[in-house]
């Protein structure tokens, strides 16, 4: 046991949820030396039952390095784990804070960025955490339920849970990488203390459990709400890819992460096969097709089981395989290549196909139509099968794209000036309310200058520097703000009533030239005839004052929740959402639950909110009146404050930055696909390649 050293917690709270995680953190200076002191005990057994000198020696080094090391092992796991936990802002501790590990995390990307010693590494942490899970079940569904209830959960979500299995072995693999040890000697120590590292987080799980039991606190619950299919259609749209299927019966475990990675890099000859007498020359192409034809036949399945795409989509695509193994024994890395025309193809085909939810979907006749086409011609056989790609995937471009649509290029064009012009606005909103008169005046003025005709100004601004030229006194723009001492003086009652004259002189044109502003962006006439009528009313209570008031102090001023504003043609142009205070029943939603996010995408969400809520490509299910929308979001504002979508028709949604979040929030936007289905399949792959290689 560590004794003495200070547990590295920014803040201590009061609430129970903080304080488990506090006495979480005390227990594991208990059982992490516990478990090394097991480990050590462990190492020294099987060094003294080893019958190979050369198990015996490794058995032998790796407890010596245990015994320098581990101290320094177990300081690093306790201060490595108490930064991955939260703070009281939602925040983790360390500004380093890695994404935990887990089968939905590996990607074809990230395997081809690895070194051998690596891609061994991830197999190692696999295999420890596939063990520990395994000791733990019983217990983390227990401590799950428990844990989400002390933070007020009704409902069990698990990746909520910032102790569970994946941070704690993912804690103690980043303790480990830190010491300058023999990779051979971590491997040993991973293996011969994996079993007793989940007994010891069993033991935790159920000391943490009965503590929050004693505390009072009622476990959450679990809840099922999804048909397989759906769960399938959620998880994939969060971008947890669903499990990937297991390879056909004579390839299972043939295709590890290891085999995958060699493929990828181009190492396979080399390595499987050294020798270079008779009888061995040709055996590591051969080997490279095998790997190549299983991952071609794994994405494809991947791809044909997936039901985002149409059944008549997933049949032609599925007709593709004969071309597509021959692709993978002229070019056995074509997958991994963006480039190339089969992997273009299958990308170009998939994109297109999301946009449609029934084959009487407008424009899925000709989508269809064209597909088969050119499953048609690349069926034939002969060598010229790279420029018969090439053909066909410039046929399929002839598919409209919502992103091509006429009705597109204006609603950009609209969007780009309707940004502008709200981040001027609110800088002139911030000119309005440092002025001196400006705290006194009554909330309704003040809202209508930070807000309506803020907009007013930013749009005179704008018409009068397009021109080039110096702006006249008598611009609108200078009038516009001119007016602002007349505005707020004669709103406010106690200084109104004390000057009638000057109160009946300036309003007429006052209200001229309001009317003349509000004009000038289409504001709406009901709402600008409620404003005047409460202006009129300020100033007719100042003219019938008996005696003059005593003037007030300034007022605390909340202002509208700021949001962009578009005028009447801008949002017909646009298709822009506006009705987010109406949540409407969702039939096509009802079966469905809030996508799962790991905690450290909520974390990553709090801690900035100024980034897009969605990536430009993303597929949605919009709910509107007449029912759910497939459309993508094509375009986003430079500054992330207005979101284009479009369908497959050529409609186009906007939303603003808060409304997109509402959305959402709401669920009455659903995401589909945040990746191309290509990448999806590809990284399923990966995934199985991981699963295979901690069988082996």
């Amino acid at each position: 046991m560590i004794e003495g050293r200070p547990i590295p917690m920014s803040s201590v709270s009061n609430s129970v949820y903080d304080v488990c995680l506090q006495e979480a953190l005390v227990r594991s200076q208990e059982w992490v030396p516990r478990w090394l002191a097991g480990l050590s005990q462990n190492l020294r057994s099987n060094e003294v039952t080893a019958v190979n000198a050369q198990d015996k020696h490794t058995y032998h080094t790796a407890r010596k390095a245990l015994e320098s090391f581990g101290d320094l092992i177990a300081a690093r796991f306790i201060e490595t784990l108490a930064q991955s936990l939260p703070s009281h802002d939602g925040g983790p501790q360390g500004a380093t804070m890695q994404r935990p590990m887990s089968l939905d995390r590996l990607s074809l990307d990230d395997l081809e960025l690895m070194d051998d010693d690596q891609v061994h590494e991830k197999v190692e942490q696999g295999r420890v955490l596939q063990i520990v899970k395994m000791a733990v079940d019983e217990e983390l569904v227990a401590f799950n339920s428990l844990l989400c209830g002390a933070q007020g959960q009704a409902i069990v979500r698990a990746d909520a849970n910032p102790l569970r299995p994946e941070v704690i072995v993912q804690t103690l693999m980043r303790a480990l990488e830190t010491l300058h040890v023999d990779p051979a000697i971590r491997s040993s120590w991973l293996h011969g203390g994996a079993v007793a590292l989940g007994q010891e987080i069993q033991q935790l799980y159920r000391d943490l459990s009965a503590w929050l039991s004693r505390q009072g606190v009622q476990p959450a619950g679990y809840v099922v709400t999804q048909t397989a299919m759906t769960k399938s259609v959620s998880s994939r749209a969060a971008g947890a890819p669903r499990r990937a299927p297991s390879a056909p019966q004579g390839e299972q475990g043939l295709l590890t992460l290891d085999h995958l990675h060699r493929l990828l890099v181009g190492n396979l000859d080399e390595k499987d096969n050294p020798a270079t007498g008779p009888g061995h020359a040709g055996a590591g192409a051969e080997m490279v097709n095998s790997l190549a034809a299983e991952v071609v036949t794994l994405m494809l399945r991947n791809i044909t089981e997936d039901v985002r795409l149409l059944p008549k989509v997933r049949a032609m695509l599925g007709s593709l395989k004969p071309t597509l193994l021959q692709m993978a024994r002229d070019e056995p890395r074509f997958f991994a290549d963006r480039q190339n025309p089969a992997r273009r193809l299958l990308e170009t085909i998939t994109e297109r196909g999301l946009a449609f939810t029934s084959e009487q979907d407008e424009g899925f006749s000709d989508y269809a139509k064209l597909v088969r086409q050119s499953v048609k011609v690349l069926q034939q056989e002969g060598p010229d099968l790279a420029s018969r790609l090439e053909q066909q995937l410039m046929r399929l471009g002839q598919v409209a794209s919502p992103t091509r649509t006429p009705a597109r290029g204006i609603a950009v064009q609209t969007l780009v000036k309707v940004e502008q012009r709200n981040l001027l606005a609110q800088r002139v909103a911030t000119e309005i309310e440092a002025r001196n008169d400006f705290a006194r005046a009554p909330g309704v003025v003040r809202r209508f200058l930070t807000g309506p005709w803020s907009q007013v100004v930013a749009q005179a601004r704008l018409e009068a520097s397009a021109t080039g030229l110096d702006m006249p006194g008598d611009a609108p723009a200078m009038r516009y703000m001119a007016i602002l001492p007349d505005l707020l003086w004669s709103s406010q009652l106690a200084l109104a009533s004390r000057n009638r004259p000057r109160l009946v002189k300036l309003i007429p044109q006052l209200l001229r030239t309001l009317r003349e502003g509000l004009a000038s962006i289409d504001y709406p006439q009901a709402q600008a005839e409620t404003f005047f009528q409460a202006l009129m009313g300020l100033h007719e209570a100042a003219y019938k004052a008996q005696q003059p008031l005593t003037e007030s102090e300034p007022s605390r001023f909340e202002p509208d929740e700021d949001d962009a504003w578009l005028r009447p043609a801008e949002a017909k142009d646009t298709g822009f959402i506006d009705d987010l205070g109406v949540v409407p029943t969702q039939p096509a939603f009802e079966n469905t639950q809030p996508l799962q996010r790991d905690w450290h995408d909520i974390q990553q969400e709090n801690a900035g909110r100024s980034r897009l809520p969605l990536e430009v490509g993303t597929w949605v299910d919009l709910w509107r009146d007449e029912g759910a929308l497939r459309c993508q979001l094509t375009w986003a504002s430079p500054h992330g404050t207005m979101f284009l979508f479009n369908s497959a028709d050529g409609r186009s949604v906007s939303l603003t930055q808060r409304g997109l979040i509402h959305t959402l929030e709401s669920g009455r936007l659903r995401v589909v696909a945040q990746h191309g289905m290509v990448d999806d399949a590809l990284d399923a792959v990966a995934r199985q390649a991981w699963i295979n290689s901690l069988k082996a």
